[in-house]
């Protein structure tokens, strides 16, 4: 388990499949995400059993936020596209349980990833891609030390019109001088 202030991340279990079936089919939950079409149950099995497959660094963490005196399921985040020899990854994450958006728990999984990406996996830079329409996500990505690095024009189509794709990054300087300052 990777522990944070309020939240913890774990791994994926099967039993969370119906959970994640849920909000994957939540139109608002889905809305800055990449997906499109509906999943069945079936579908989130076989990329539950696909996991398997996949170094450890790049399995999915399931999020979770202190709930009386247990954890509750809200989200799953992690690791994808892990260049060793560039040392440097993606992440991405979402919170499906829309009862707890706008409460900072995004921010503090997105520092925790950054802090387990470059003191466990000694990673030195981290990145992931986020549609322009998306203003709370950018902002929560600025707070943790992100920064513009590109954009991908009109490189998402979705709800009948074309959005920009931004590109976005923190380097391990740069995470060390912000950690320095607080």
């Amino acid at each position: 388990m990777i522990y944070g202030e309020r939240i913890r991340l774990r791994s994926v279990e099967r039993e969370d499949i119906p959970f994640f079936v849920g909000w994957l089919n939540d139109p608002e939950v889905i809305e800055n995400l990449m997906m499109r079409l509906p999943i069945s149950t079936a579908d989130e099995i076989r990329w539950f059993e696909k996991l398997a497959d996949l170094a450890p660094e790049e399995k999915p963490l399931a999020i979770e936020i202190q709930s009386g005196d247990g954890w509750r399921l809200v989200g799953n985040s992690g690791f994808h596209n892990i260049q060793w020899a560039n040392r440097s990854a993606g992440i991405g994450l979402f919170i499906g349980d829309k009862s707890i958006w706008n409460h900072g728990y995004g921010t503090e999984v997105v520092c925790l990833l950054l802090k387990h990406g470059f003191e466990t996996l000694n990673l030195n830079r981290i990145y992931l891609h986020v549609y322009e329409p998306n203003k709370r996500a950018i902002r929560t990505y600025e707070k943790a030390g992100f920064v513009l690095e590109g954009r991908l024009r009109q490189g998402r189509y979705k709800n009948g019109q074309y959005q920009d794709e931004f590109i976005m990054s923190v380097l391990r300087s740069e995470w060390e001088a912000r950690r320095g300052m607080e």
